[in-house]
């Protein structure tokens, strides 16, 4: 089912963009909504060297994402399984806790760490971020000759979602396109950091993708970066309103999952 949708987009006017996990009124964001075709990608079975996503059925034994000791202990370990099966790297780490979101129209959108939706166009890592995460996870006495960043996002709310995730295909991105960003961290009771990410410019070139009615057993997995320029580099992706998706259905909720795969020289 192709769509039309409203992709935000970042502009130019700030020199250099923030965006908070939370405290979204301390952005510091130039944000234009613009009409973009967003296209059924479930028959298309997009490649990850080539879009740089793909949709892969992917059951899990956790009974409920909001056991987080049940993600740490049984989804983590599963998601390490997946990634491997699907690019075959040497070694490959989960490098980050699940992120639960939900939709705003869900009441525990905003009250979690981090569970809103990502409302614009953006890339997690940028090339010097990914590359400083890499290094820091190789082990010790190994040179590294290929590192992917790999998100891994699931929806566990039934379809239809009213708010489904976006994706770019890779090779519709220019580097002109991406604007380098802070990502600011502002967990409560913990201090703040930050890193770099990416913001997106609208280019008409864009070509956008979504996969309709997800189930609790797919898995939709994109990269946020890959250190071998002659593969999908990084792809943007966003949270958008499903306008086709009745007022009554439950409000979206999803679960993401940060994965890096290494090569080793």
């Amino acid at each position: 089912m192709d769509t039309r949708a409203m992709i935000a987009y970042a502009g130019r006017s700030i020199p250099r963009p923030r965006y908070y996990a939370n405290d979204h009124s301390r952005d510091l964001l130039d944000i234009t909504l613009i009409a973009m075709d967003v296209t059924d990608a479930r028959a298309l079975a997009p490649a990850l060297d080539e879009s740089g996503f793909t949709l892969v059925a992917h059951r899990s034994a956790v009974p409920d994402f909001t056991d987080r000791a049940a993600v740490e202990a049984v989804h983590r370990p599963e998601i390490v399984a997946l990634v491997q099966r699907l690019s075959g790297a040497d070694l490959v780490l989960v490098t980050s806790p699940g992120i639960l979101r939900f939709s705003e129209r869900a009441p525990q959108s905003g009250r979690l760490d981090n569970s809103r939706p990502a409302r614009f166009a953006h890339v997690d890592v940028s090339d010097a971020t990914a590359a400083v995460f890499a290094q820091r996870a190789a082990p010790p006495g190994r040179t590294l000759g290929r590192f992917v960043h790999y998100n891994i996002w699931r929806a566990l709310s039934t379809p239809p979602q009213d708010v489904p995730l976006a994706v770019a295909d890779a090779r519709s991105i220019q580097p002109a396109d991406l604007i380098a960003a802070d990502a600011v961290f502002d967990s409560p009771g913990s201090p703040e950091w930050s890193f770099e990410g990416l913001l997106l410019a609208h280019a008409a070139a864009h070509r956008w993708h979504w996969f309709p009615d997800m189930q609790r057993d797919e898995a939709l997995i994109f990269k946020t970066h890959d250190s071998d320029r002659s593969r999908a580099h990084c792809v943007p992706h966003v949270a958008f309103d499903n306008h086709a998706c009745p007022p009554d259905a439950p409000p979206r909720v999803s679960i993401e999952m940060r994965a890096l795969a290494l090569w080793f020289a």
